[in-house]
Parts: C-alpha cells; sequence; structure tokens
C-alpha cells in the first residue's frame, strides 16, 4: 500500500511517499532520503524491498528539490536536509500503522552522511543505516578533483557567495557531466545519472554553488560516536571513486558499539545497481533485528 504524504519543516512543505505492507498492526519504519540532488522516485526499489519485509518505508524528497518546496530550486543546505530527517522522525511517528518505537534511518551518498548527524542527534531514532555515505565533504572534493583545480574551482564558490551578499542570483554549476566545471566530475555518475534522469522527467542536473559551500560545514565523522548504544550499519562501495572508501571506513572505526559494516564490490553506484540484492538482503536483516 502506498499513499503520498506531505509535512512540514523549516517552513516548506516537504512531500513524499509511504509505502507499507499490508494489514492494521504497527509495523516499524524506515525514514529514507537519496544522496546529492536525487529525487524520492530513484528510491523506489528499496522501499518496496523494506515494505516486502514487513517494514513501512517513508521516502521523501530534500527541501529545493523535486515535489517538495524551497526557493532557490537545487539547493543544498545540509543542515536543513537533517532537521528534515527528524521532522520526518516525528511526522512517521504521528502517522497511523507506523509503530512509534521502532523507527530507523536510512541514508546513501551525501545523505549516508546526514543520517549520521541526524541520528547522533535525534535519540527517538533507534537505529542508522549509512549507505556510500559522504562522511568528509572538505576532503572528498579534494580527492574529486585534481589538485591544481581545487583552488580555482573553491575560488568560484567564494565569488558566488560574495555576488549572492550584492544581490545577484544563486550560481549554478551542473551535477554531472562531460568536461571541466560540473559537481561529480566522475564518468560513472554521468551516465549513472543520465540513466536516472531518462525515467523521471522532473529531474535537473544542476545545484547551487553555495552547496557546495554549505557543504564544508558538514563534518559526519564527527557525530557518528554519538549514535551508539543505537546500533549502525554502513555499507561501503570497495572501488568506490565518489565517496573514497578508505574515509568512510576509517570515521566507522570511530562509530562504538554496536556497529556493522558491509564491504560489497564495485563502484559508486554498485548499490543501486548489481549489488542492489547482497545490499538490500543485509540491510533488511539488520533492520528485522533491531526493529
Amino acid at each position: 500500500m502506498r499513499v503520498d504524504v506531505e509535512f512540514m519543516s523549516g517552513g516548506l512543505a516537504v512531500r513524499g511517499y509511504l509505502e507499507r505492507p499490508d494489514g492494521d498492526r504497527p509495523v516499524p519504519a524506515v525514514v529514507l532520503a537519496h544522496g546529492f540532488g536525487g529525487l524520492k522516485e530513484w528510491l523506489e526499489p528499496q522501499a518496496a524491498a523494506l515494505a516486502g519485509a514487513r517494514m513501512a518505508a517513508l521516502v521523501y524528497d530534500h527541501p529545493h528539490f523535486g515535489a517538495s518546496d524551497g526557493l532557490p530550486r537545487q539547493h543544498i543546505d545540509p543542515f536543513a536536509q537533517v532537521r528534515a530527517y527528524r521532522d520526518v522522525v516525528t511526522f512517521a511517528r504521528a502517522t497511523a500503522g507506523v509503530d512509534p518505537a521502532r523507527i530507523a534511518l536510512w541514508g546513501t551518498s551525501l545523505a549516508g552522511g546526514l543520517v549520521l548527524v541526524a541520528g547522533a542527534a535525534d535519540r527517538r531514532v533507534c537505529a542508522v543505516v549509512s549507505q556510500i555515505p559522504v562522511v568528509d565533504p572538505a576532503a572528498t572534493l579534494r580527492r574529486m578533483l585534481p589538485e591544481a583545480a581545487v583552488a580555482p574551482f573553491l575560488q568560484r564558490v567564494d565569488a558566488d557567495r560574495e555576488a549572492r551578499f550584492a544581490g545577484h542570483d544563486y550560481g549554478t554549476l551542473p551535477i554531472a557531466g562531460a568536461g571541466p566545471g560540473v559537481a561529480l566530475p566522475d564518468p560513472e555518475t554521468a551516465a549513472f545519472i543520465a540513466g536516472q534522469a531518462a525515467r523521471t522527467p522532473a529531474y535537473r542536473n544542476e545545484i547551487t554553488l553555495a552547496t557546495i559551500d554549505l557543504l564544508h560545514e558538514l563534518a559526519p565523522h564527527a557525530f557518528i560516536s554519538a549514535i551508539s548504544p543505537r546500533p549502525i550499519l554502513m555499507t561501503v562501495a570497495a572501488q568506490d571513486t565518489l565517496c573514497p572508501p578508505d574515509l568512510a571506513i576509517g570515521t566507522f572505526g570511530l562509530a562504538r558499539e554496536p556497529k556493522e559494516s558491509h564491504l560489497v564490490p564495485g563502484g559508486h553506484h554498485a548499490p543501486y545497481q548489481d549489488q542492489f540484492q547482497p545490499v538490500m538482503d543485509r540491510q533488511i536483516e539488520f533492520l528485522t533485528r533491531y526493529l
């Protein structure tokens, strides 16, 4: 059973859907959101798998993206997204058919880092699944770009901040694609996004430059130890060139028990593609055990 949902976060209407198994008995719920610039439709396979395992899945578009409100469009404020996660927990706890004492957070890529922060801050959360997470945005940026390109890219971000202070509109850049000047300069990412965009016409391959500026304020690795005693499962892709596995594994080492990690072969998008089933099987087993 799937129904559309809407709730408020930071004065904005945030929209998504709740997919849950049939029946009147209250079930545990998993709150899911996508990563850097993604849409809720991209997580339909994960939601269906969770519902098939007798869990409710509450999936939503981050503020400023997809069906959710917020101007400018295509803008990531990471701490606003953390607060939205927490607001979804509040919404889920008041939703008929959801057991308010059994709610978990699930995030992938950038949202895999956000759930580390939200899970540490919100004691109502019972478990956290962090998939291919961004754990240190500043270090990740420096891994993605050639060393000589880092300073000019950040100068462009700084110039955008000063232009906005002077009254100009938000500057933007492509999320992925060929050539320099894109946020995620990775051929695998360009191919993945092209495939997703083909089936979700609402997708926009664009992000604000201010997003890059604000991501430098985010440090998920500094929060992970505070999730305990709630359990965490971290899924890491061994050949990930977008969210380096050594950064994720190093951050996982800072977590306190109970904690579990799952290393899978492939690049950043393997958990959505050829590794989808083993990844979901492990995540569902973890969530079933703790919820």
